[in-house]
């Protein structure tokens, strides 16, 4: 049997990833308690969106009542990401991905399962990509609950200093490709910047939190993908 159609070789793949959502869900727990939501709150956003930045942004704008449109938008450009990762990953699918398949799948198809799946060799079925995602999933709402749960018991001190995890994992996912990639480091310079004069020019700092996400990331984005384009295999230019 195949083992990329093996349900047990997805899961076994899958855990690490859940072990990890597992320590950054919590976080995002205790954050969405403290904002004002409750325990089951909490853990239906996370059951129901699988995506540790959409999540806390997400959340800032429903704590400060942002309008639903500004919200939308704001999920967009931060999770668009991820339908350009299910056209990369079509391609490694068999036979097994119909369409009703392939959108169960990308309900989960985060950064770390679209890694682990583009890596197998050849292509990959429906049971191997359903035992990828549960772990991850699972692990991303339990870790929410407890999270979640702990924010109604921990001491202030200690949730404040557990609420600093996020900003850290967010710093340890840019630190390394950073160092490596030239564009990489300039998108996350300049966007630093920018964010930056947003947050302290006088007039900008009044532009709410979603959108000033979106004035942030698109215009780097659109100059870094001008500036440093990937050259295609055979591209002479």
């Amino acid at each position: 049997m195949n083992n990329n159609s093996n349900f047990s070789k997805g899961f076994k793949d899958g855990v690490p990833i859940g072990l990890g959502y597992l320590s950054v869900a919590f976080t995002f727990g205790i954050m969405a308690v403290r904002g004002g939501l409750s325990v089951v709150q909490a853990v239906l956003i996370s059951m129901t969106n699988v995506t540790s930045a959409g999540q806390l942004a997400g959340l800032e704008l429903m704590i400060s009542a942002a309008p639903l449109f500004e919200m939308a938008l704001t999920q967009l450009v931060i999770n668009l990401r991820y339908a350009l990762m299910s056209l990369s990953l079509s391609q490694k699918m068999d036979a097994s991905m119909t369409v009703p398949r392939r959108m169960f799948f990308a309900f989960c198809n985060t950064d770390e399962v679209f890694a682990v799946a583009s890596g197998q060799p050849g292509t990959v079925g429906i049971s191997y990509l359903t035992g990828l995602m549960t772990a991850p999933y699972f692990g991303w709402a339990l870790g929410t609950l407890l999270g979640a749960a702990a924010g109604s018991l921990l001491p202030e001190l200690i949730l404040n200093a557990l609420g600093v995890a996020i900003y850290g994992m967010f710093i340890a996912i840019i630190i390394p490709p950073a160092k490596k990639s030239r564009s990489v480091r300039a998108a996350v310079i300049l966007a630093a910047l920018l964010a930056c004069v947003m947050r302290y020019t006088p007039y900008l700092r009044n532009i709410s939190g979603g959108f000033a996400v979106i004035l942030c990331a698109v215009p780097v984005s659109a100059f870094c993908a001008k500036m440093f384009p990937i050259r295609e295999e055979g591209d002479e230019q």
